[in-house]
């Protein structure tokens, strides 16, 4: 019979473990993760304990919950020069305008679409558009969404 352990220090000690793994490329990014039920035998631990250490994880913007298919590893490497998310989703959209995959008048993704892609709330993502806004790449209309500036 083994012992489980419970506890705030186990659970930081699974987050620290997971996130190295993230970081070190053995999770990598578009990868899923372990079932609960597979790091909860490795760790020895009750699934609520898991549940709290991916919990974080997820906070971090490091993986994604996807609902009855397990957790989606987003990547632990930021750019420097991009402390936060809306910034890189930003870049990513501003790559896409300048390639033309999203030409002039077409639709930009909504904000529920960049929160699918890129596991963020809605307010990271309302953040990104909005610096495509000022930045005069994309245009709102009002009812119909926003597109990429003529």
């Amino acid at each position: 019979m083994s012992t489980w352990l419970t506890g705030w220090r186990v659970f930081t000690q699974i987050v620290d473990r997971l996130r190295g793994r993230i970081e070190m490329i053995m999770y990598p990014a578009g990868s899923m993760l372990p079932s609960e039920a597979a790091l909860c035998a490795e760790f020895g631990v009750a699934r609520n304990t898991v549940r709290r250490a991916l919990a974080v994880l997820e906070d971090e913007g490091l993986i994604l919950t996807i609902p009855a298919k397990g957790r989606l590893v987003l990547g632990g490497n930021k750019p420097g020069d991009e402390p936060y998310l809306y910034q890189a989703i930003a870049r990513d959209l501003r790559e896409q305008i300048e390639r033309g995959d999203l030409p002039p008048g077409g639709a930009v993704p909504s904000e529920a679409q960049l929160r699918r892609c890129h596991g963020v709330s809605r307010s990271t993502a309302r953040q990104a558009l909005a610096v495509l806004e000022r930045e005069g790449l994309i245009v709102a209309e009002h009812g119909k969404g926003r597109f990429v500036r003529e």
